[in-house]
């Protein structure tokens, strides 16, 4: 059995039609669906098995996935595993704050429930009647260096390119980013000039963890504000520094910075390899975490943990 285990946890993107129902086996499982359908004012079950094009809005996605995230970490936990440290990409976050202790697993979905609402709606608004295609969105970029599409786009916007950002620093080969529709056009020409392999437009609902999703914030922090924040009990480390979390206070500044900010993922995936950790987990649906974490070279191992096969097997 593995001693010192990362949890983590996946973010939008990840989710499929039946994701976490396997778990259903864990009483422990079963107690939070029942606590997630009331606070969602639906049947859980019915939402983790929602069909495809359903479940990319993000306003089903984020507390679906969250919930499949809580579970695999719930039925980690009977099958004797606790986390050394975690961390959580975007949306798989707030289960990372509820492993650390520093959020209660009901106010984690309660949070995520309004999250979704209010960046659909922020998404929808900028979106308006027009052409789907003509909407922001996000674009990855494969084969750039994270330094070298930052840099990029700091000289793209002196020139005049606009309404372009780095939003997800996914690996030392890939960089997603957000912008209006006009400024990823242009960006795909320029990202290719400059070497890149591919430049591939994503099917998401919005421009995430760009300053065109400001208008989400002021539903959020209406909740967030409710909610007790405590200092970690464990390690955890954030997406917006991509630095160790100290306190509950800094935790609840940067949960409100985080949708605007970009994702430092190659940040903490570095802080989390230093941390002298034998093994990673990605705990929750899919398997995007496990590509991104070898693409780091590291020699630490990780294992999926998100169905109950998979926990078998660890």
């Amino acid at each position: 059995m593995y001693k010192n285990a990362a949890y983590l946890f996946p973010g939008q993107g990840a989710q499929y039609s039946g994701m976490a129902m396997d778990l259903l086996s864990s009483a422990a499982v079963s107690s939070l669906f029942d606590t997630a359908s009331e606070i969602l004012g639906k049947d859980v079950k019915e939402l983790l098995q929602s069909d495809a094009d359903t479940l990319k809005r993000t306003d089903v996605s984020q507390p679906a996935i969250t919930v499949a995230n809580l579970a695999a970490a719930i039925f980690l936990g009977e099958k004797g595993y606790t986390p050394s440290v975690c961390a959580g990409f975007s949306l798989g976050e707030y289960a990372a704050l509820v492993s650390a202790g520093i959020i209660e697993m009901s106010d984690c979905i309660r949070l995520v429930k309004i999250r979704g609402e209010a960046m659909q709606k922020a998404a929808d608004k900028l979106r308006g009647d027009g052409d789907i295609s003509a909407a922001p969105g996000m674009a990855a970029v494969v084969g750039l260096d994270p330094a070298q599409v930052e840099t990029l786009i700091r000289q793209w916007n002196t020139d005049g390119l606009n309404d372009l950002y780095a939003a997800n620093i996914n690996s030392p080969k890939q960089v997603v980013v957000s912008g209006t529709a006009a400024a990823l056009d242009e960006a795909q020409n320029r990202f290719k000039e400059a070497g890149a392999k591919r430049v591939i437009r994503l099917q998401v609902a919005g421009p995430f963890h760009s300053p065109l999703m400001a208008d989400s914030i002021t539903d959020f922090v209406k909740v967030l504000e409710t909610v007790n924040f405590r200092d970690p009990a464990i390690t955890i480390f954030s997406n917006v520094t991509g630095k160790k979390i100290c306190s509950g206070a800094e935790a609840k500044k940067l949960a409100v910075q985080q949708i605007t900010c970009p994702v430092r993922w190659v940040d903490e995936e570095a802080a989390v390899a230093e941390y002298g950790i034998d093994v990673c987990f990605e705990v929750g649906p899919g398997k995007v975490l496990q590509g991104l974490w070898k693409d780091t070279g590291s020699e630490i191992p990780i294992l999926a943990a998100g169905t109950a096969e998979d926990i078998g097997r660890i």
